[in-house]
């Protein structure tokens, strides 16, 4: 079954990612010509409509990304890098379901 990803509200902090992800950070060039809008209908055939949701395609692509572009061999190590890297966070649209 094919995941959706969601935005999490903030509950009981203010803290702005975008506001901590420097300006000229090279995954904000990266994501001004990062198109997945179309990600998931391509995708839609090879998930199945039973079982639990999966991580949404749209992530994965962006993880991917990451992956690339920092040289991130390893999807642990992937998994270890988002986890700590706010520009991650932010190139991941904010809602990590990772790992």
């Amino acid at each position: 079954m094919m995941g959706v990803q969601e935005v999490q509200a903030r509950l009981f902090y203010d803290f702005d990612v975008e506001a901590h992800v420097p300006a000229d950070h090279m995954l904000r060039e990266i994501h001004q010509f990062l198109d997945v809008a179309t990600v998931r209908q391509q995708l839609k055939q090879f998930y199945g409509h039973l079982g639990r949701p999966s991580t949404s395609p749209e992530l994965v692509v962006r993880m991917l990304v990451i992956g690339y572009v920092m040289g991130i061999r390893s999807e642990r190590r992937l998994c270890d890098e988002v986890h700590l890297n706010l520009a991650y966070h932010w190139f991941g649209r904010q809602s990590w379901i990772c790992c």
